[in-house]
């Protein structure tokens, strides 16, 4: 390697003990070891109560990965109205809620309503003192049933629906321009009110 004209001298470091910042993974068969150790430490603490909190199966974002479907920050107000589940009472049997998300399809809502309502069904609410059960504690033969902590499964990612033709009807529908009509309904609904109301109240007016 030449050097020309009136530049900097290279200062290459070609003698640092590379070896010793080398980064191992000797400690792999230890940690799977605690890992495990740790889990059932949970375990053993968590008693009969299930390993992970209930969650709502979503789309992922973007037009790229909206074909798989993975767990939610928590069900909408209106998925656990829908299983009649009140904010409150989900909070307290490891159901996640969350405020801010809404539902944009029936497809979407009408799923996780459904797990909201296998998850009901399978759950046993324990009283804190035996002999004095509040409302909404499980009854004593249900207290007795087995339990699990098998997560519920997430749905299939895609429902193949089989070939059909399309019918005169779906021909003939217009899905841009029903969409435009309803958008400007949506618009134009409040100053039609208006519009009609004092329609009202002129020809009210008229007649006295």
């Amino acid at each position: 390697m030449g050097f020309a004209h009136n530049n900097v001298l290279h200062a290459n470091h070609f003698r640092k003990d590379w070896q010793r910042r080398v980064r191992t993974w000797f400690d792999q068969p230890g940690r799977k070891l605690r890992r495990r150790n740790a889990r059932k430490a949970k375990a053993a603490t968590l008693g009969v109560r299930p390993q992970s909190l209930l969650r709502p199966a979503v789309r992922a974002q973007t037009v790229r990965y909206n074909r798989k479907v993975r767990e939610g920050r928590g069900f909408t107000f209106a998925e656990l109205k829908e299983a009649g589940i009140g904010r409150k009472e989900a909070r307290g049997v490891g159901i996640v809620v969350d405020h801010r998300r809404r539902n944009l399809s029936e497809e979407g809502k009408k799923v996780n309503v459904e797990r909201l309502k296998a998850y009901k069904a399978r759950l046993i609410v324990f009283p804190r003192k035996a002999g004095k059960p509040k409302k909404g504690d499980s009854s004593a033969d249900d207290l007795k049933a087995e339990t699990t902590r098998a997560a519920i499964p997430l749905p299939a990612a895609a429902v193949v629906e089989a070939p059909r033709k399309i019918t005169a009807e779906e021909r003939e529908f217009q899905a841009y321009r029903t969409l435009r009509v309803a958008r400007s309904n949506a618009r134009h609904e409040g100053a039609r009110k208006l519009r009609a109301q004092k329609k009202e109240e002129e020809e009210a007016a008229k007649k006295k």
